[in-house]
């Protein structure tokens, strides 16, 4: 769902473990924790805090 980022919680270069919280996301007045998918180390955030976003749209990318 549409929303802006509340906090970005890892910056590139940063190792993950699934599970780990990556961002705090504001949507529809609530706030909604976006946690890792897999684990390993992001390569690359694409958003920073106050930034919109569309569902479907990259966040960062973990590799």
């Amino acid at each position: 769902m549409p929303g802006t980022i509340l906090d970005v919680k890892v910056s590139a270069g940063q190792s993950v473990k699934e599970g780990d919280l990556l961002f705090i996301l504001e949507a529809m007045k609530m706030e909604n924790e976006i946690f890792a998918p897999a684990s390993g180390t992001v390569s690359s955030v694409a958003v920073q805090k106050g930034a919109t976003v569309n569902p479907g749209d990259t966040l960062c990318v973990i590799g």
